[in-house]
């Protein structure tokens, strides 16, 4: 049984990738907008069309440590059935994708020749 990297807060600051597809798009503009209104955080456009390394249909929330206790059991409890990309901001792409990644729900296969330049 493989290990699912649960998110930990030993960054500075993170991106939250919500995972949908059509039948969630409704659900998961919700969720994405309530964890903005209700934590304060930057909540970035609803994709419906795969972006980046993303190889679903995607909501970006950014947030720091600061807001990481509150917001992440808030977000697990919150999503349903969705999986949630949890990965730090370190500078460097391919290591928060790999290294930094951490996962709400069942991990998501990213395309990470997106990164290749």
């Amino acid at each position: 049984m493989e290990m699912i990297n649960r998110p930990i807060n030993r960054h500075q600051a993170y991106h939250a990738h919500v995972y949908f597809d059509q039948d969630s798009l409704a659900f998961a503009s919700e969720l994405c907008h309530q964890a903005g209104e209700k934590f304060g955080l930057k909540v970035g456009r609803v994709h419906e069309k795969c972006v980046g390394p993303h190889t679903q249909w995607s909501c970006q929330i950014i947030f720091n440590h600061k807001a990481f206790d509150a917001f992440i059991p808030w977000l697990d409890e919150q999503r349903g059935e969705l999986n949630v990309l949890v990965h730090a901001l370190s500078g460097n792409a391919i290591d928060d994708h790999t290294n930094y990644a951490y996962w709400l729900g069942d991990p998501v296969e990213l395309n990470m020749d997106a990164f290749l330049d």
